[in-house]
């Protein structure tokens, strides 16, 4: 697939950004450089066959001046995110950045290491303590800090210490209450359409080179090694709360629902420095994150900023997070603690300001400005989250997805009103042609609304596919937020090319191990096909053996309706089995004759098992995005 050079309305459009941004305030670029120490040359991480799960090499084409196809002010983000290795924060304190899209935080105890945040992938995660230990000295991982309950911030764990050494150490793995229910539930409940959109979201499947994926905003991309999890043996509970590990004293503020359900901030009083997590990054952050999640609460989130300054900044000399670089000095700590704090909060207040005045969910995106001092300030541009689409999720928070104009209440699907649009418009030849001279006066958002409907009413269309794939080129181009150019970008591949095989998925073995009963249940609730299962209703007992979990299975009205702890007498079958075994059926992995003998016994009616699996979906996860 050849992508296509910017156009002049392009080119246009990314000198008005060289114009008006402050390039000339190189603050971020001496903090990304400061402290280094050393790196892998090359920067390159496999797995166990050989696999390269991680590399940074493919990103050598960021040097110099930003070409016509990326927003200058992006291509800056991704020069400073591409920065990777080792680098000290503060005696004591260091973090391997650009070894994933997250950065593993080191703080060194009495006699060995604890982690922050081990990264996204086992194998990056332990090629960053090696990294460490040449560094440093060979010592231990002596504890573990997950800040919250993103994959990203805890699923290389087993890469700095394993099952075991937590077991037989007594290794503490500290995290925030609520961590483990909300780290496996994200990536099960939805996690076949988020992993889909994912793949978007990070540009997964485009090339790295100018026309490509420069960056995610975050980081530099997503790693593709073994995805694992080792739950948490201390919960934090509240803000205030300190623990001593290895000799290193750790202060919590709890800051959940913010960037994440369950999620807390670090503060290392004896080092005089604060781990923010992701609750402060050198981006405008998602309100609403475009892979899919709940809404974020803005005002949480501005008012827990607030809290930090009022009760931690005049202990701390360096901020660091887990993604990108720390800042140096109480003056510039409080800069980006402010500017981040009255973001979220002008956010929020502006957007039902402009509610309230009547406006909907469409039009307060062209409506909305930020203050040229919030603006204009590096870290709050929008590489990740964008004003745009926070605009629109603090609106869906209060008001939903409803406009209130009736008109919008009961809208055609997708492919029905195409195909409508379409007719009305004289066909599909005359649409197009209407279409490429929007394109030639540079209106590429109305091209890519436009020709989507002809690509919905005729997908076989090549002609549709490829001017809605260059429209979305084009927009890609523009984009200062990595995430809406990767998801332009992904959208003209496809069009072109069809959907990809799967990417990475994040149900893996330590994830199922870490579901519940209830957790597998409520999966299997959401796979089974209601109008189907309205057809047979049943009533099941199951127990997972060993553990003395135990629930009441019931099909009622289409619904899989579970209660816990309960057993009926007059269950149609009752099924003791394996949890690994029953968490394989709840995902669809097997049918029960695929399990090996022992795992599984049923007393009574064996086919209503059978029955009940048979019923259930299974999905695809490389379903269509662009085209119907």
């Amino acid at each position: 697939m050849t992508a296509l050079a910017a156009t002049a309305t392009t080119a246009a459009s990314q000198q008005i950004v060289r114009e008006t941004l402050p390039f000339e305030d190189r603050r971020n670029v001496d903090e990304a450089d400061r402290g280094f120490l050393g790196t892998l040359h090359p920067c390159r991480i496999t797995d166990a066959e050989g696999r390269v799960v991680w590399e940074m090499e493919s990103f050598g084409f960021l040097e110099g001046e930003a070409p016509d196809t990326v927003n200058p002010s992006l291509w800056r983000n991704a020069r400073l995110s591409a920065r990777h290795g080792l680098f000290e924060v503060v005696d004591g304190v260091y973090q391997v950045r650009g070894f994933d899209l997250s950065n593993m935080s080191i703080v060194v105890g009495d006699t060995g290491y604890v982690v922050i945040d081990p990264l996204m992938s086992a194998e990056t995660a332990a090629a960053g303590m090696a990294l460490v230990r040449e560094h440093l000295g060979d010592r231990p991982v002596t504890g573990v800090v997950y800040t919250h309950s993103h994959v990203d911030h805890f699923g290389g764990v087993k890469g700095v210490v394993s099952a075991e050494d937590v077991a037989d150490r007594g290794i503490p793995i500290v995290a925030p209450a609520d961590f483990l229910g909300h780290a496996v539930s994200e990536n099960v409940f939805a996690g076949n359409a988020m992993s889909r959109r994912a793949a978007f979201m990070y540009g997964a499947q485009l090339d790295r080179d100018p026309r490509g994926l420069v960056t995610t905003g975050l980081g530099p991309a997503i790693s593709a090694g073994s995805l694992t999890l080792i739950p948490p043996t201390h919960s934090v509970t509240h803000t205030g709360e300190t623990l001593e590990i290895d000799g290193v004293v750790l202060e919590f503020q709890v800051t959940h629902g913010a960037e994440a359900p369950s999620d807390m901030n670090v503060f290392l009083p004896e080092h005089r420095a604060l781990c923010l997590a992701d609750n402060v990054v050198h981006t405008m952050h998602n309100l609403y994150t475009l892979r899919g999640a709940q809404v974020r609460d803005a005002i949480a989130w501005s008012e827990y900023l607030g809290e930090v300054i009022d009760h931690f900044l005049d202990r701390t000399d360096v901020v660091f997070v887990s993604h990108q670089w720390p800042a140096w000095g109480r003056e510039r700590c409080v800069e980006l603690l402010t500017m981040q704090r009255d973001l979220y909060r002008y956010i929020h207040d502006e957007t039902l300001r402009l509610a309230n005045s009547g406006h909907t969910i469409d039009e307060i995106p062209e409506l909305i400005e930020l203050p040229p001092a919030l603006g204009e300030f590096w870290s709050n541009r929008g590489y990740y989250g964008t004003l745009r689409h926070n605009a629109k999720a603090v609106y869906q928070k209060y008001l939903g997805y409803f406009d209130g104009n009736p008109a919008n209440l009961d809208p055609h699907d997708p492919v029905s009103a195409a195909v409508r649009y379409v007719d009305f418009m004289g066909g599909t030849d005359a649409l197009l042609q209407k279409a490429r001279a929007s394109f030639d006066e540079g209106d590429y958002r109305w091209v890519a609304e436009v020709v989507g409907h002809a690509v919905f009413a005729d997908p076989t269309s090549r002609e549709a596919r490829e001017l809605q794939a260059a429209a979305f080129e084009q927009l890609g181009y523009q984009a200062e937020s990595a995430v809406w150019r990767n998801f332009y970008l992904c959208g003209a591949r496809e069009l072109r090319l069809g959907t990809p095989p799967p990417g990475t998925q994040t149900v893996t073995p330590d994830i199922i191990g870490a579901m519940t009963l209830e957790m597998m249940l409520s999966y299997l609730g959401i796979r089974l096909i209601g109008p189907r299962a309205a057809r047979h209703p049943m009533v099941l007992n199951v127990e997972i053996a060993g553990t003395g979990e135990r629930a009441v299975l019931e099909i009622s009205n289409g619904c899989l309706v579970p209660t816990m702890g309960r057993w009926r007498e007059d269950a149609g079958a009752s099924v003791v089995v394996q949890h690994g075994a029953f968490a394989m059926l709840a995902l669809g992995a097997a049918m029960p004759a695929d399990l090996p003998d022992g795992a599984i016994t049923i007393d009574g009616d064996a086919g209503l098992l059978e029955t009940l699996l048979g019923l259930c979906d299974r999905f695809d996860p490389s379903f269509p995005i662009v085209t119907p």
